[in-house]
């Protein structure tokens, strides 16, 4: 038989089970959010000093090479001809290579966090587009997945553990402009 300080015992003990996803879900989002962060800012820095995971040094954009013509020129599938016609365009390599800056600044720094996320979006569900067919999936791909994460990174507040969140929202700008947090 359980005496009622034994009950009161495990109850507190349920009670605390049960807050514990609670607790570490803030570090887990704020774990995604820099990881999300780092590849982006790792693509930017690879395409732009060409340092030898997927572009090699003699195709840096410091050295002329073109971070959008290796990648969109042998897209193929529905709409290869679309993206094909983008590869190498210089306005879009700049466009690219500030989106997976900006980004990665971004969800690394936990600011920005709403209009990373809808970029984010934009931007994977255009790769996901450029790798139609999906060869292993009918539809899902990690860029839906990333882009699933973004949302829910910026639905989280995630910038605001082990990042800036709190701080750009208290920013006169931010406040101004909510959209911005």
């Amino acid at each position: 038989m359980t005496t009622t300080r034994d009950s009161g015992h495990l109850d507190r003990q349920a009670s605390a089970v049960e807050r514990a996803p609670t607790r570490i879900a803030p570090y887990v989002w704020a774990v995604a959010r820099i990881s999300l962060g780092w590849i982006f800012l790792w693509a930017f820095l690879d395409k732009t000093f060409g340092l030898g995971y997927a572009t090699p040094a003699e195709r840096a954009w410091i050295d002329g090479g073109s971070p959008t013509s290796g990648f969109l020129g042998g897209v193929e599938g529905p709409f290869g001809d679309f993206f094909q016609g983008l590869a190498g365009n210089a306005f879009v390599d700049w466009l690219f290579m500030l989106a997976l800056l900006g980004l990665g600044v971004a969800f690394m720094l936990g600011i920005g966090m709403r209009i990373a996320a809808a970029s984010a979006v934009v931007l994977l569900v255009l790769m996901w587009m450029a790798v139609l067919p999906i060869v292993n999936n009918p539809f899902m791909d990690d860029h839906l997945v990333y882009a699933i994460v973004a949302v829910g990174l910026a639905a989280t507040n995630a910038g605001d553990t082990w990042g800036f969140g709190k701080v750009w929202a208290r920013s006169q700008i931010v406040s101004r402009y909510p959209v911005l947090r």
